[in-house]
């Protein structure tokens, strides 16, 4: 049987992933890089290397597919801190000590997924640039894991592990400096490494002023 031949100049799809991730991918890209008015489903469908059809089929509207772009960074995001979220509230039993050092790993697992994951931070920082639009995306995809995040030193400064009187404040302000720590690796200017390792060390000093220096 001869099989249909790939137009001329078309990117072939990568056959070893589900044609839905694929989209995803490139069109996470494509907002991340020029934002949700600026990017057409053609587009899209040409860096996944599939047809327009395909990308409706999977993913409906353009709105949808935004849409599916935050829903896929949320569960991955959900997953790993939920995971250390859960940690840290088994260490609160274990005194103000063992708290700040739980707390440090959390943040060290927010950084790293940022790190590997820089079309993330793009992506989020495209969404607010327009702050009166799809504003929804934020109490779905953002909001969850702010409160993830401040019900756990809720948790602790109840348990007497630490004194917190804003978390939201706390919260909001490490996620929001993490991403600009993201967007000054992305830009170059210095060694990687140094900067990642330089950046872990002003977060855990931050955390030790809040709440106290952590001992071995």
């Amino acid at each position: 049987m001869t099989m249909p031949r790939r137009r001329p100049g078309r990117p072939r799809r990568d056959e070893t992933r589900p044609t839905r991730e694929v989209v995803l991918t490139a069109a996470a890209a494509l907002f991340a890089q020029r934002g949700f008015d600026a990017v057409g489903l053609r587009e899209v469908a040409a860096a996944a290397g599939v047809d327009v059809a395909t990308v409706a089929h999977h993913t409906g509207t353009k709105a949808q597919l935004y849409d599916a772009c935050f829903a896929r960074v949320f569960e991955a995001e959900r997953e790993v801190l939920t995971a250390a979220a859960e940690n840290a509230r088994a260490a609160l039993t274990e005194g103000p000590q063992a708290a700040l050092r739980a707390l440090h790993d959390l943040v060290d697992v927010f950084v790293d997924f940022l790190e590997d994951r820089p079309e993330t931070t793009a992506l989020w920082l495209r969404r607010w640039l327009e702050p009166q639009r799809h504003a929804d995306l934020d109490e779905r995809y953002a909001a969850p894991l702010y409160r993830l995040v401040a019900e756990l030193l809720d948790a602790a400064a109840a348990s007497g592990a630490l004194v917190e009187p804003t978390p939201h404040v706390t919260v909001r302000a490490l996620v929001w400096a993490v991403h600009g720590h993201v967007v000054a690796l992305a830009a170059g200017g210095g060694s990687p490494a140094r900067q990642r390792r330089e950046f872990r060390l002003f977060v855990h000093r931050l955390l030790d002023g809040l709440y106290g220096p952590a001992r071995p």
